[in-house]
């Protein structure tokens, strides 16, 4: 929890420097693991999970380009990157 609070206060204090960097990072990371979702196949499961990863991109990036609290903007780039890391893996394996 340490880590979390230092993360988001550092992501409060530069906040115009960090954003940028985020939505790049995680729409690579995005990307790549839609590219490896399809790359396994166009069925059901692959799909669910290319709209989990899509979705949560998205709502990082509208987050960002709405401007809502330094707060919200960090939990959902935490939980994009995870859920975005965690199908690539799936999808890797």
């Amino acid at each position: 929890m340490e880590l979390y609070s230092k993360g988001l206060q550092e992501f409060k204090r530069s906040i115009n420097g960090y954003s940028p960097i985020f939505i790049i990072g995680q729409s690579c990371l995005g990307s790549v693991a839609a590219m490896y979702i399809l790359i396994n196949g166009a069925s059901a499961i692959q799909m669910f999970q290319l709209f989990l990863v899509t979705i949560a991109c998205m709502g990082f990036n509208a987050a960002v380009l709405s401007q809502q609290s330094p707060k919200t903007v960090f939990n959902l780039f935490i939980v994009s990157v995870v859920l975005s890391a965690v199908v690539l893996i799936l999808n890797l394996l």
